[in-house]
């Protein structure tokens, strides 16, 4: 899930939430800007990043788990 200005926070935190309810894994990308709002939503990631190459990464690890 991405959050930020250009993303309708709305619809990203009840898709979140409803992820978290089905037992799916999340990967939240948000700036700090957004840490303390989100911090709800973060507790049920199984990760945080800022930045789409910290995803590339963590789904390159998981995937072929190279670091």
């Amino acid at each position: 899930m991405r959050f930020g200005d250009k993303y309708k926070q709305w619809n990203a935190a009840f898709d979140a939430g409803y992820a978290s309810a089905l037992g799916k894994s999340l990967i939240i990308m948000h700036g700090a800007d957004h840490q303390h709002a989100l911090k709800e939503v973060d507790a049920a990631a199984l990760a945080v990043v800022e930045t789409p190459d910290e995803v590339i990464r963590i789904l390159t690890y998981v995937l072929d788990g190279k670091l």
